[in-house]
């Protein structure tokens, strides 16, 4: 195993930058006739925040807990609430979400 020293650490937490990581939650209201359609215009929605920047990383999860997706954001809480509470399922109750502010290391990425 790698030693991983005081010094490096000290290093490593001065790199550190804010981030928003963003977990969403699935309602009873998905099995509503209709929700389809807003589902997918709620990963299109992601796929192009992902795109354009403001989401660093996307991450569905399918382990039937009723968490649906985890996002991290590069920006403020204030801006993701803003970007959220604009999605098409979030207005329709379909998803609900929690955002907390992070601390990450720029430039991490998810392994290939």
């Amino acid at each position: 195993m790698t030693i991983i020293t005081d010094e490096y650490m000290r290093q490593m937490q001065e790199k550190t930058k804010e981030y928003c990581v963003c977990i969403f939650r699935t309602t009873a209201k998905r099995a509503q006739t209709g929700a389809n359609r807003l589902v997918t215009e709620h990963n299109r929605r992601n796929f192009a925040l992902r795109a354009q920047g403001p989401v660093a990383i996307l991450c569905q999860i399918a382990d039937g807990s009723g968490v649906s997706s985890v996002l991290i954001f590069d920006a403020s809480p204030e801006d993701v609430k803003k970007l959220l509470d604009e999605d098409p399922a979030v207005k329709e109750g379909i998803f609900t979400y929690e955002l907390h502010a992070g601390l990450g290391f720029p430039g991490d990425t998810l392994p290939k």
